[in-house]
């Protein structure tokens, strides 16, 4: 599931400071990603990996865990955004078939806890994950139906998000990290910054 996320992840040149509002993680043009949101998906993630076996699994921990959180919700911000352009959307219906299949996939629903965990993803937001892969499935569909090939596809969609998010203008919480131009990704901030550190952090960095 974790290429799927790679797939979408936005490479740009975006100069990013730190959000006006103390209660925001994120904001992308007029809406704003809270750190309760982030927070909930940080939490939720490291309870869940305390009920399962993750020996073997190689694990996000930290500012690091905390920075993928937000990356998802901002991603999937930006492409809701870009499926409205394109008049694309996906109903709970698809949702609902998709779970089934990745359940089908993984062995059953009691192995989706250890499977989650293993991606990166809550559980609170598996739904949100789903909805995310199958609207760039239909992006990806729809590149192709107009001329695009196949094999770049995930590059006409970074393209798209790309856009989407300099048009609208976004800037990210320093205490999450900053924006790096270079690899187009959240990073840490300096080690010697504030927030870097535990206490700047939110309490994934347990």
């Amino acid at each position: 599931m974790k290429r799927i996320l790679a797939l979408i992840t936005v490479a740009s040149a975006l100069v990013l400071t730190g959000c006006s509002q103390v209660g925001s993680a994120a904001e992308v043009g007029s809406t704003k990603i809270s750190q309760a949101t982030v927070q909930k998906s940080i939490d939720t993630g490291l309870a869940e990996r305390a009920k399962v076996d993750t020996s073997g699994m190689q694990l996000e921990s930290g500012a690091a865990f905390n920075r993928s959180q937000l990356r998802f919700h901002l991603i999937s911000l930006l492409l809701a955004d870009v499926v409205a352009d394109a008049k694309i959307s996906v109903t709970k219906a698809e949702i609902d078939s998709r779970r089934a299949q990745i359940m089908t996939q993984i062995g059953g629903v009691a192995n989706l806890p250890k499977a989650l965990v293993g991606a990166s993803i809550a559980s609170s937001d598996f739904d949100q994950y789903i909805n995310l892969i199958l609207q760039s499935e239909k992006l990806a569909s729809a590149a192709v139906a107009a001329g695009v090939d196949q094999a770049n596809t995930g590059a006409e969609i970074q393209k798209l998000i790309i856009a989407k998010a300099a048009a609208l203008k976004v800037t990210i919480n320093p205490r999450f990290g900053k924006w790096d131009p270079a690899t187009g990704d959240i990073v840490a901030t300096d080690a010697a910054s504030p927030a870097s550190t535990p206490a700047a952090t939110p309490s994934a960095t347990k």
